[in-house]
């Protein structure tokens, strides 16, 4: 049980069972940061705190009232800056109707009113980077910023803690690295039936025998997909079944490119353009290789997590967070990021694998998510860190608001 119900020593209120963080961002549309905010809703949940979401809602809505969490539905994606100080007014009601202790921003936006309302109730303030943002001009620099403001800053690998550190005034003392989380009870090869993977072949007309390349993800240039297939131009003389799996991103035109670059270079019968799957566990088990050919570093690839946990070979842009997530020779092959001919060599070699080094490469894929990703690490660290905070008594100042409207 967190807090135990006594009197916590930041707010000087009494907290019940625990106490209550307030997670702040614009939508729950099934993203790393509105996936994140789910978990740790159920974390809290579970240890006996209380977990309160604003957002302007989505999808995932039912996800998060399954964590028994208080949803808020809040205009937090509006850049309207009479909204944003509206709420400000608004978040700081939701703190003081719910004895929230903690205010933990997830996105930029949201975060500057986030802030205001924690800086004027005297609550703690944390915040998770989740992306290298561009940084462009001082402005967007300021924009972007917000998210090195936290009493606490998370980044979710070792290659955004240092980006945070480069570009922005972050004190190290203040910087937590606590990296994204598998669900190892879901993504375990034990636990995914035959009858599971079969059903699913069969529904996506996989052809018997060949190999399936696939790379999860939301269809967006920067996922690497139209990449993939320029290498996949490069594997003559090698059999294989590409599998793109994932759902449209902001502009659907990506998939009718893609379906267009399929027919042009002549990859009709070994590339499939599917819709978001339902069974991600069972489509890991489909695949011999699992890509992700990122264009832009990554701040936590969950894909690479999730492909190893389910012990299938990687191969994966070398930037970003990929290179920690592995370990390179063993579980994974790297490529330049951007480069279809290493791509294509990569490809090759993974496919090569004979069978007794893929069992080899299974095994140790799965410990080391076991070891290092799971979705209980990633937990129990945000618990403790949340912990910290509570313990501390230092007064925050106040920081002014920025009008994102114009950055």
């Amino acid at each position: 049980m967190i807090g135990g119900g006594e009197t916590n020593t930041v707010t000087g209120t009494g907290t019940g069972p625990g106490f209550c963080v307030l997670q702040v961002l614009p939508g729950l549309a099934g993203r790393a940061a509105e996936r994140g905010a789910i978990d740790m809703a159920g974390a809290l949940a579970e240890a006996g705190g209380r977990a309160v979401v604003a957002s302007e809602g989505g999808p995932e809505e039912h996800r998060l009232a399954r964590t028994g969490a208080v949803h808020v539905k809040l205009p937090l994606s509006s850049k309207n800056p009479l909204v944003m100080r509206r709420n400000i007014a608004r978040l700081r009601d939701v703190i003081e109707v719910h004895g929230v202790d903690i205010v933990h921003a997830r996105a930029r936006l949201p975060a500057w009113s986030a802030l205001a309302a924690a800086r004027r109730t005297g609550r703690r303030f944390v915040t998770t980077f989740h992306g290298a943002y561009a940084i462009g001009n001082a402005l967007k620099r300021r924009y972007n910023g917000v998210l090195a403001m936290g009493d606490r800053v998370i980044a979710p690998s070792e290659f955004i803690a240092r980006h945070v550190l480069l570009n922005y005034k972050v004190d190290p003392s203040r910087l937590r690295v606590i990296p994204g989380g598998v669900d190892l009870a879901t993504f375990d090869p034990a636990k995914v039936s035959s009858e599971r993977i079969v059903a699913l072949a069969n529904r996506y007309r996989l052809p018997d025998g060949m190999p399936v390349v696939m790379l999860p993800g939301r269809l967006s240039r920067r996922k690497g997909q139209a990449l993939l297939l320029q290498a996949l131009t490069r594997l003559g003389g090698v059999d294989f079944c590409c599998v793109l799996v994932g759902p449209d991103g902001a502009r659907k035109t990506y998939r009718r490119e893609l379906e267009a670059i399929v027919a042009r270079d002549g990859l009709s019968d070994r590339a499939i353009l599917l819709e978001e799957c339902q069974d991600m566990p069972a489509a890991y088990m489909l695949a011999d290789v699992v890509v992700s050919a990122a264009t832009e570093p990554e701040a936590f690839g969950r894909v690479i997590a999730e492909a190893q946990a389910m012990g299938r070979p990687v191969v994966a842009s070398n930037h970003g967070s990929a290179p920690e997530q592995v370990l390179a020779g063993e579980t994974a092959f790297l490529f330049a990021p951007g480069d279809a001919g290493a791509l294509a060599e990569c490809l090759r070699d993974a496919l090569a694998v004979e069978a007794i080094a893929r069992e080899r490469l299974a095994q140790t894929a799965m410990a080391n998510v076991r070891a290092r990703f799971s979705k209980e690490q990633t937990r129990r660290a945000t618990l403790t860190l949340y912990r910290e905070l509570l313990e501390g008594r230092e007064r925050i100042s106040a920081v002014p608001l920025c009008n994102p409207a114009s950055a």
